[in-house]
């Protein structure tokens, strides 16, 4: 059976872009354009991994979901892909361990990700 990776972002040509990229990884997609979105879609689907947009309804909805996913599922890795660093300057280290008490993902990635460099942070998070 496929694995199952949830992708949120509220860009669709990024979803687009991001679903047809792992997609031919081998897995399948679930998508969904908004947090609140995504909160419905984990109430019913346990994906295998997520990758989520942190700025979407609101500036932290991307830490708000990865809360509310690791509460649910605390085994599922979770992927953070933002383009924030590049708006903001703003960046985050999630082994730093003074971000790890307050940021539940796993990884954070810039936007405009190669496919083989997100193909083999998927497949560390996944251990295949």
């Amino acid at each position: 059976m496929k694995k199952k990776i949830l992708i949120v972002d509220d860009d669709i040509d990024y979803i687009f872009q991001m679903k047809l990229k792992v997609e031919s990884m081998g897995f399948d997609t679930i998508t969904a354009e908004s947090q609140k979105e995504a909160e419905k879609i984990i109430e019913e689907i346990k994906p295998d991994l997520c990758i989520l947009d942190l700025m979407m309804e609101t500036d932290d909805s991307g830490f708000i979901l990865s809360y509310k996913i690791k509460r649910r599922y605390p085994d599922v890795p979770i992927i953070i892909a933002t383009a924030v660093t590049a708006e903001t300057g703003m960046s985050f280290d999630v082994m730093a361990e003074e971000n790890q008490r307050w940021i539940n993902a796993d990884l954070f990635l810039d936007k405009g990700i190669r496919i083989d460099q997100l193909q083999r942070e998927i497949k560390k998070l996944l251990k295949m």
